[in-house]
């Protein structure tokens, strides 16, 4: 008997972060993950920014080679603190003429860690929305900013995280990239939120391919996201077993995924850790394949 045909759906549009190696070793896996990921096509690749401003030589570096040997569009990721705004706007201004179009402005967090008190650098930009203003008045760069789907930590109540959305939206961004979750239900009730507050920039999931569990939960507790109790019943007793949580890694995405598709979404952003093979796995587990193998 012959399967009836599938329904045409739109291939959905992924983006790929990346962070700066500190290492040789993991210099050589991000340019191997770098090289493996290039032929799925993505909108943009993303490169992160340490705390405190404690990788921006090196993000420089990496934002510059991927414009200089690969077809990649890279965004740099950008933050407030630790830097004046001359310092700042530096750096902005050596990523427009290195020939980077696009910057992911963020606040950062504290340099004296996760969980203490944000203070503004003196002389510095305030906060994502002030350097997003920042980053227009130099150049005109496309502009990606992060938001909650559960509520950033330090916001008191829902209008307030909004309304600093609004703001970056006002100062130029033209995208909202999530903090990572793990139910669809909770980024349909973020997006149904950001909708009646206003906004109507694309709100890109952010999907994690963290199969380190331990260290999945640590990262949660710190940025507030929760993971669902079956979570840990699927990763109990693998903590040895490094190819089962990965297979299960990228299940978890891929399914993930596929929910927040059937609600419309068309574009993921994946939080890759430098990780090639669970990116891989995840876009085929979801139907997206290396543009050269796809039907004309």
């Amino acid at each position: 008997m012959t399967q009836p045909p599938r329904e045409a759906v739109a291939r959905p549009k992924v983006s790929f972060e990346f962070f700066p190696p500190k290492s040789e070793e993991m210099e050589e896996r991000l340019w191997d993950s770098i090289s493996r990921l290039e032929p799925m096509d993505p909108a943009f690749v993303s490169v992160t920014y340490g705390a405190g401003g404690s990788t921006r030589d090196r993000t420089h570096r990496t934002v510059r080679r991927i414009v200089k040997e690969t077809g990649l569009k890279p965004a740099a990721h950008l933050t407030c603190v630790c830097a004046t705004k001359d310092e700042i706007n530096e750096v902005i201004r050596d990523y427009w003429d290195a020939g980077v179009r696009h910057i992911v402005a963020l606040r950062g967090d504290p340099p004296e860690g996760i969980g203490e008190t944000y203070q503004p650098y003196p002389g510095g930009y305030i906060n994502a929305a002030d350097l997003a203003g920042g980053i227009k008045t130099i150049g005109d760069f496309e502009i990606s900013v992060g938001c909650y789907p559960e509520k950033h930590p330090e916001s008191p109540t829902w209008d307030y995280d909004l309304d600093l959305l609004k703001q970056k939206i006002d100062n130029g961004a033209t995208r909202a990239i999530t903090q990572f979750f793990f139910d669809p239900e909770v980024f349909f009730r973020y997006r149904e939120r950001a909708v009646k507050a206003g906004i109507d920039i694309p709100i890109v999931p952010g999907i994690m391919l963290q199969p380190n569990f331990k260290g999945l939960t640590r990262m949660a507790s710190m940025c507030g996201a929760s993971i669902p109790s079956w979570m840990d019943e699927l990763y109990e007793g693998l903590d040895e077993d490094v190819k089962t949580r990965e297979m299960v890694t990228a299940n978890i995405a891929a399914n993930l995924c596929t929910e927040l598709a059937r609600g419309g979404v068309d574009q993921f952003h994946f939080y890759t850790l430098n990780r090639a093979e669970l990116a891989l796995s995840t876009c085929r587990l979801l139907g997206v394949k290396p543009r050269e193998m796809e039907p004309a």
